[in-house]
């Protein structure tokens, strides 16, 4: 049988799913048990060559429905979170993750991204369209952030669902962006606002 077609049939029949899900995860903590952990994950997931993750004082709940790749000499570091539940987690060559920092998918960064410690950056929002239901009991409403190459992300910055991020951008700490940066730009503040962007005709950066 066609495994993708084998997928849609387990996602169809609730009674499945959610016999799959409680063996994977407990229903009240929400992260991948040990099995999982040592015996599915190291198959289903890619890690490059030189990846060094200081796992020991991190929480990488990464599930086996979803990716969780990482480039070749990824670093991150200590007492990061990263959770691929809600989707896939992509991290691209030579990228690093600061301190105490936290990647909740879909969330993609291209090669050479960096983030600063505790930057904040989630692909999903809780749902709240009905007013009469628990915001925890509505779908999440995800919406893939996308960091492109050789962009960095300042301390204690926060990256927000459906975001996209150009190439070689500079985002200020401290800053909340809730919309699209360009490539080649500075943003700062909250929300975040581009103030600088490379003339490549004059090789410099300008005011905007």
């Amino acid at each position: 049988m066609n495994i993708s077609l084998l997928k849609e049939k387990l996602k169809k029949n609730r009674t499945i799913k959610s016999f799959i899900i409680k063996l994977i995860s407990p229903s009240l903590n929400p992260r991948p048990r040990l099995w999982v952990r040592l015996l599915v994950n190291p198959w289903v997931h890619k890690k490059g060559k030189g990846c060094k993750i200081r796992q020991r004082r991190s929480r990488i709940d990464v599930f086996p429905w979803n990716k969780f790749n990482l480039g070749d000499n990824v670093l991150i570091e200590d007492f990061t979170t990263i959770n691929n539940g809600a989707g896939d987690v992509i991290i691209g060559n030579n990228s690093r993750i600061g301190i105490g920092s936290v990647i909740i998918g879909p969330v993609t960064l291209g090669n050479k991204v960096g983030l600063g410690q505790h930057v904040f950056i989630a692909g999903f929002n809780h749902g709240y369209a009905d007013a009469s239901i628990d915001s925890n009991e509505q779908d999440l409403v995800k919406s893939t952030v996308i960091i492109e190459d050789e962009s960095h992300i300042g301390s204690n910055s926060v990256i927000l669902a459906g975001v996209h991020i150009g190439t070689r951008a500079q985002i200020g700490a401290g800053s909340v962006v809730t919309k699209d940066i360009p490539s080649y730009c500075v943003a700062v503040g909250n929300p975040a606002r581009v103030i600088k962007k490379f003339d490549f005709q004059k090789k410099e950066w300008v005011r905007m």
